[in-house]
């Protein structure tokens, strides 16, 4: 394993490091305008909701770590105290990214990207009308973390009205999570798109899972299935029986063929596959089958 101080490697390394492992982040798209009123769009992965009641979003426009220059997005927000975070989704993305080109002051990104500026209800700075949800926010307080280059700045805001495009809503009029196809930041120039990679894990409290802890050792140390694949081997309530075991393969002849072979990791790949499915009673079945 390679341990790292941070205080021994250059701003660039860290900044390379931290946002090669935390992730995926999401992205405020955050609007703002200048004292003069001429308006600034610009992309922000240092980004996340901290409270519900009241409601807070914060965002870190953080100094430039080539040359300690500050960004317009934080000159603007601590001169106007007010900003619109909009939501990124895929259909935006490239656009979105093309705003981040540090274009020179009073250079409007809105018409660079190609997004249509569309009049706020309570701040100044203008919504992006092709974002699926967007927050109106005044912002309570600027946080500066340093004074050097890669420091952080937090600018804490609080949502003051709520904007949803109603094509990504439910039934229920919920945000639906495939509907609103997120997109969010990894490192270098990755970025992950929520709804093509989008899975659930039951939470433990819905069923008493036997654990892992109950799996037999043989299927624990498996060279093929990984600590994922056990988590979900040990979040069902009851292993099968042997009557239902042999159900299983009376009803499926291929699986019943593997078994015969005796190759482990063939059978072990197989219910990595089921696994993988959601299907983990069929994962068991074949596992228990080779014992």
């Amino acid at each position: 394993m390679l341990t790292v101080d941070p205080k021994e490697i250059s701003t660039g390394q860290r900044h390379q490091y931290l946002l090669g492992a935390v992730g995926p982040r999401p992205i405020a798209f955050a609007s703002t305008v200048d004292e003069e009123g001429r308006p600034n769009l610009s992309p922000f992965s240092f980004f996340n909701v901290f409270s519900a009641n009241p409601p807070i979003l914060i965002f870190s426009p953080a100094r430039r770590g080539r040359d300690n220059t500050v960004k317009h997005t934080f000159l603007n927000s601590k001169a106007t105290k007010e900003v619109v975070i909009n939501i990124v989704n895929y259909k935006m993305v490239q656009q979105m990214s093309l705003s981040s080109t540090e274009y020179a002051e009073g250079v409007n990104e809105f018409e660079k990207a190609g997004f249509t500026m569309l009049k706020s209800d309570l701040v100044k700075p203008f919504r992006v009308a092709e974002s699926p949800v967007q927050f109106e926010c005044k912002i309570t307080e600027v946080v500066e973390l340093g004074q050097e280059g890669g420091a952080g700045n937090l600018v804490i805001c609080e949502v003051v009205k709520m904007h949803f495009d109603e094509e990504i809503l439910d039934e229920n009029g919920q945000i639906d999570q495939h509907k609103i196809d997120l997109v969010a930041r990894m490192g270098g120039n990755w970025y992950s798109r929520a709804n093509e990679g989008m899975f659930e894990v039951p939470k433990p409290l819905s069923t008493l899972g036997i654990g892992v802890d109950e799996i037999p050792e043989y299927i624990r140390r498996s060279k093929v299935l990984t600590g994922n694949d056990l988590g979900k081997l040990g979040n069902v309530e009851a292993l099968p029986s042997k009557e239902e075991i042999t159900s299983f393969l009376n009803e499926n002849s291929e699986m019943d063929k593997i078994i015969g072979a005796g190759n482990v990791e063939n059978i072990h790949l197989q219910a990595q596959l089921y696994l993988e499915k959601d299907e983990p009673a069929k994962a068991w079945k074949l596992l228990l089958a080779n014992r």
